[in-house]
């Protein structure tokens, strides 16, 4: 799942012979999209939530009520926390890392309800087992594996804070044995494929395959409000090949209609949100759905086109970028260049990149002068040396070779940064040169962006006073036009003179030919009902209600 509540994960080695990552790929920001980087053993990769790993905070339990018109509902609650246990959770797990009609009614529906923690992460409860034994779980359109803590997971603490499924307590148990392992940036669970019946509100799936995860290697899970994952991505993506879960809900005749949608509550609202199998609560949105098919089966993926800072086009996607709908990625991520041009446009302040004010100030007027001569923006980095003519980068003509091989990492790694910078840098320019903007007011404009670039643990703060002077922000889907307001995409921490005010918007990049990325997760989703129909093999969003 990448990135749940502020999952910002750093993909490097993003290809792979069976997925879109690959099995190494590392995070470096919080984790989703970059800290927490998950790399899945058997070809799938799984991002963790950061805010959902505080410590020492409870959720309330979850209350059930049947409702009139019939839909099994969860009630949900929300909790504070301050501000810097948030900043810390979000340095652990903002991002993961990625591999790559509507209304249906009557008993063929099944609502669970979902928990809002910190309006960063949405989970609730299952059953599995008979008798069911509950377990809490992020409900996540960003993979596709059940896990849960195993009785036999002796040696991990976390283990120890969280309910653990016991074979022996179920009459329905079938022993399967198969290992499995998911490995994440900062951590790792391992344990062995079981099958079992699974309960989801009045629903009861039958023989479904998960994980006994006997071994979670990482503080990450120690505190984290959830005890395992429900994925509700594509088959395509899943460890050792399970069928999902929800694709068991249509094979068995559970539901209606092979789609399932998700509303998550205003901020303000005590209501978490509920996920709706089997169709969708016409009570959840306003309007019609604009449905767009979906590109390539293993995440919800779609194409999406032109990103909008205050109506005025970036640029970077108006020949079209993949997105995700992901509901564990908390935040929503996208390419480090558009992403700093947001971040400038709403003041948040990052981490100064001196490798950016250095090349900036020594190739920017040689990065001008070849834009304005008509060399392809492309061409440009590898013009003066920094990048390879094939994206590899170069130091002039100069191959740094070493001996030490983690020396010639290091000297890789900074050539790799130098040429990511430069071709940031050719976006910005060329895009100030279209506005005729001068040699001097481009190059400032460039020194700004670079004190923007996102810190490298993802976050950057906004001043909470100047929320009703910052910009909407746009995307262009089905060639609709979906705005994100101040207070729909900064998120507030905390409450009087200790609260802060954090940009929803984090980085992360795949390089073509999967990516540019976009990664819309709850930021996004809290906004837009959400219909995931694979029926019909499409994605539909509408103004939530």
């Amino acid at each position: 799942m990448m990135l749940p509540a502020f999952i910002i994960v750093v993909l490097t080695s993003l290809f792979s012979a069976g997925g879109l990552l690959s099995p190494n790929f590392s995070a470096n920001l919080s984790p989703s999209l970059s800290t927490l980087s998950p790399v899945v053993n058997m070809g799938t990769i799984y991002r963790t939530c950061p805010v959902a790993f505080l410590l020492l905070l409870v959720l309330s339990p979850s209350v059930f009520a049947a409702s009139h018109d019939g839909l099994l509902r969860v009630g949900l609650k929300k909790r504070l926390v301050e501000v810097n246990q948030f900043l810390q959770s979000t340095g652990r797990a903002s991002a993961r890392i990625y591999r790559l009609g509507d209304n249906v009614g009557g008993s063929d529906t099944d609502i669970i309800a979902l928990k809002n923690y910190l309006n960063a992460q949405y989970f609730g409860e299952i059953g599995i087992g008979t008798p069911p034994q509950k377990f809490t779980v992020i409900f996540d359109t960003g993979s596709s594996n059940l896990w849960v803590p195993s009785s036999r997971c002796y040696f991990s603490v976390s283990c120890l804070f969280h309910r653990k499924y016991r074979s022996s307590h179920s009459s329905t148990y079938k022993a399967n044995g198969k290992s499995a392992q998911i490995r994440y940036g900062t951590g790792a669970i391992s344990g062995f494929f079981s099958q079992d019946y699974v309960k989801l509100g009045d629903l009861i799936v039958k023989n479904q395959d998960f994980i006994e995860a006997t071994s979670e290697s990482s503080i990450t899970f120690l505190a984290a409000k959830f005890d395992g994952i429900l994925g509700l991505g594509f088959q395509e993506i899943s460890v050792g090949n399970a069928v999902p879960v929800w694709y068991n809900m249509v094979n068995q005749g559970l539901i209606k209609e092979p789609v399932f949608s998700f509303w998550f509550g205003k901020s303000d609202d005590e209501e978490g949100g509920e996920i709706v199998f089997g169709g969708v609560d016409p009570k959840h949105f306003k309007g019609d759905h604009t449905y767009v098919n979906v590109t390539r089966k293993g995440y919800w993926q779609f194409n999406m086109g032109d990103v909008l800072v205050g109506g005025q086009t970036t640029g970077f996607c108006a020949n079209g970028c993949a997105a995700i709908a992901d509901s564990g990625t908390s935040l929503l991520a996208g390419p480090t260049v558009i992403i700093t041009q947001i971040n400038h446009a709403i003041g948040a302040s990052g981490v100064v990149s001196q490798e950016c004010k250095t090349v900036v100030a020594e190739y920017g007027k040689t990065i001008l002068d070849l834009l304005l001569s008509k060399v392809a923006p492309k061409t440009v980095c590898s013009s003066i040396g920094l990048c390879s003519s094939r994206g590899h980068i170069r130091n002039g003509d100069m191959i740094i070779q070493s001996v030490a091989e983690n020396t010639e990492k290091a000297s890789d790694d900074l050539r790799d940064e130098m040429c990511s910078v430069c071709e940031m840098a050719v976006v910005w320019m060329q895009k100030e040169l279209i506005r005729n903007g001068t040699v001097e007011t481009i190059m400032d404009y460039a020194n700004q962006l670079c004190d923007k670039l996102p810190s490298p643990m993802g976050e950057s703060t906004v001043d909470c006073s100047k929320l009703p002077t910052l910009p909407k922000i746009s995307f262009t889907i089905g060639d609709k036009i979906f705005d994100l307001t101040p207070d729909q995409y900064v998120l507030q921490v905390g409450v009087g003179p200790v609260s802060q005010c954090i940009s929803g918007f984090t980085a992360i990049d795949l390089p073509p030919p999967r990516g540019p990325l976009w990664i819309l997760g709850d930021v996004f989703m809290r906004r837009y009902h959400t219909v995931f129909d694979s029926g019909n093999l499409r994605v539909g969003f509408a103004e939530a209600a």
